[in-house]
């Protein structure tokens, strides 16, 4: 594990996130975040861009993406309502000689090394969590560790970006942090072609018929406003192949999918699936 001396205090850093994460298409929106993340006079500063739509839409994808397209190390800290601020920055623990290790955040040591941090589901932290990046934020550009008593100034490479979801289990981001929190970029989920094209990099062993249901499937439920993600539509995918390889044969692709639509999302979302929809009511929010 690597280690890095702060005024006299010994961090050890966390290791980058190497993920097996496919992006297809959604050129515009990772040319928003890179856009974002420009520096375009020295006496400019990157900005740290806010992605926000659906659990599943892509948004951790894009933005990991965007981070390797600028030859970064990435490093992604999932934040949850339990998130404390010394979890944001340095955590001691207690080291097998029994003395106090002082170990760096993923965000921390993305700041020392010039790397990306992406603080994913940003929004189901507390306001108390969030005062502590607070001048991380803006042009201080540094954090402040009360545990560690050091502070620690992010490298001039260092970038990043947060996820958040558009659900009601989060909580309110206060004002001052709402505003160094920009640009916000809408990430909806994708066309049906981009869609495909997703779902085919992700089950590289499915045939055409299996991606064509799911892609009929998932456009049908986006028209009604429902949740339903390509992430849903992968898990479908490779529950029915399993399935239908479990079975040898008693099973054909379209029962295995049906079966793997109920294990998945539950018998609701069958409303949706080629051949059976039903009248349902819009869910989409009138404009």
């Amino acid at each position: 594990m690597e280690k890095v001396t702060l005024e006299g205090v010994t961090l050890h850093l966390a290791h980058p996130d190497e993920l097996p994460l496919v992006c297809v298409g959604q050129e515009d929106i990772l040319g928003q975040i890179l856009a974002a993340w420009m520096v375009v006079d020295e006496r400019d500063l990157p900005l740290n861009p806010r992605l926000v739509g659906k659990p599943g839409a892509g948004k951790t994808t894009l933005a990991y993406a965007a981070a390797k397209r600028l030859g970064r190390e990435v490093y992604i800290f999932q934040a949850t309502v339990d998130t404390r601020p010394e979890d944001l920055l340095v955590t001691p623990v207690i080291s097998e000689e029994g003395r106090i290790k002082y170990m760096a955040s993923p965000i921390v040591t993305a700041m020392i090394r010039g790397g990306v941090a992406i603080i994913d589901e940003a929004n189901r932290m507390s306001e108390k969590s969030w005062a502590s990046l607070a001048p991380l934020l803006d042009a201080r550009r540094y954090v402040e560790s009360i545990v560690a008593g050091v502070k620690i100034k992010a490298h001039p490479d260092f970038r990043l970006c947060v996820t958040m979801n558009e659900d009601a289990s989060t909580f309110d981001l206060p004002e001052y942090i709402d505003s160094r929190l920009k640009p916000i970029i809408y990430v909806d989920f994708p066309e049906a072609e981009e869609e495909r094209e997703i779902l085919r990099a992700n089950l590289p062993f499915a045939e055409e018929d299996l991606l064509n249901y799911l892609v009929t499937f998932l456009q049908a439920a986006h028209r009604h406003g429902e949740p339903y993600s390509v992430r849903d539509g992968v898990n479908i995918g490779r529950y029915a192949l399993k399935r239908l390889r479990s079975l040898a044969g008693h099973r054909t692709l379209k029962e295995a999918l049906r079966e793997a639509v109920v294990a998945v999302l539950g018998p609701e979302a069958l409303n949706y699936f080629p051949g059976e929809e039903r009248s349902q009511p819009s869910r989409l929010r009138p404009v």
